[in-house]
């Protein structure tokens, strides 16, 4: 499994942004083969990691065509800066919270 970290620094957003945004999440897990796809913007930073089975789809990805205009729109609009990197997933762990329930 590989991860994809998209930091970027934020110019502006507008409408246009959050639809693109939306279009992005789900042509990547319904066309693409992402597995998960989380982003957070918190004041002029947003950070995105989307997770994957193999560079091969990260690159089929890259090179869609409306992938690419919205990283054209990006550039141009939406993003003072941003960097992107990407990682191989080694061990993935999670933790289940149990909730108890007490009945009087």
């Amino acid at each position: 499994m590989f991860v994809v970290i998209f930091k970027a620094k934020v110019r502006q957003f507008d409408d246009e942004y959050s639809q693109t945004a939306q279009r992005m999440r789900e042509l990547a897990i319904n066309e693409f083969g992402c597995m998960e796809f989380n982003a957070v913007t918190e004041g002029d930073l947003e950070i995105a990691l989307s997770y994957w089975p193999s560079e091969k789809h990260i690159k089929a990805w890259k090179q869609h065509p409306e992938h690419i205009k919205a990283q054209q729109l990006g550039k141009q609009r939406w993003y003072e800066s941003y960097s992107v990197e990407i990682s191989e997933v080694k061990r993935s762990y999670k933790s289940q919270s149990t909730v108890s329930l007490e009945s009087d």
